[in-house]
């Protein structure tokens, strides 16, 4: 009996649980090795691993998202999909932080002590911004957005099915694991943060047709920023 055939759903809940416990597992025993680097090499290397494991089945990222561009004015037209990702991104954080603030939940402003511990003393330290620059683009902007948006929500609607009510539940445990991979060292507010950003992006996969690349730019472009307002010392 083939399982893919007979059973294509239960087929695809056993690919998608293998391969988040295989980042998860990955992430624990590196986590010895390099603590700071083992959340980015973890996913790279399982980003690897699926990329292997799909071709043997006969399928490509470009049917999660990571298709080719055909022509100049597709190629162009990321740019203004990501303005509108950060737009949103930054414009619904803002409004999150300031409404909780105001009623006295202060946590989101307030800087996470393990973001600190892990990426050290950016401030001033060209080495190791440029280090966390390359891996705003490899291992967030590409590795995070094939793994989260393309991988996992096209997993999770192969299972669900193809209809609204499984495109909202697939936002959400996808948005759900994306806080969760970031409690571990940001503690709640990153779990809320990465939360609210792991819907609008999922959200904007869906209204981009699927397509990774406006995710991708935006993600890394966030990420990029953040981590240049640190090394040059401004106010976040």
């Amino acid at each position: 009996m083939n399982i893919t055939k007979q059973f294509p759903k239960i087929f695809g809940l056993l690919e998608l649980a293998g391969f988040l416990a295989v980042a998860l597992i990955l992430k624990e025993l590196m986590d010895p090795l390099f603590w700071r680097y083992s959340g980015p090499v973890s996913l790279i290397t399982t980003i690897a691993l699926i990329t292997i494991y799909i071709r043997t089945r006969g399928e490509s990222w470009s049917s999660m998202g990571l298709r080719a561009l055909p022509g100049l004015k597709a190629k162009l037209l990321v740019i203004p999909k990501a303005a509108l990702i950060f737009v949103t991104v930054f414009a619904t954080m803002v409004l999150l932080t300031k409404g909780l603030d105001a009623i006295g939940i202060t946590f989101l402003s307030e800087i996470p002590e393990g973001e600190t511990e892990r990426w050290g003393d950016i401030e001033g330290n060209l080495q190791q911004y440029l280090i966390l620059l390359a891996l705003s683009w490899v291992s967030a902007g590409f590795c995070e957005e094939m793994f989260f948006r393309g991988f996992v929500l096209t997993k999770l609607m192969a299972v669900l099915g193809e209809n609204k009510f499984a495109l909202i539940i697939s936002v959400i445990l996808s948005a759900t694991f994306f806080g969760y991979v970031h409690l571990y060292y940001q503690g709640l507010a990153g779990f809320v943060n990465a939360g609210v950003i792991g819907l609008i992006f999922a959200t904007y996969y869906f209204a981009f047709k699927r397509s990774l690349w406006p995710l991708i730019v935006a993600h890394g472009f966030i990420n990029s920023l953040g981590f240049t307002t640190e090394y040059l010392g401004l106010p976040g």
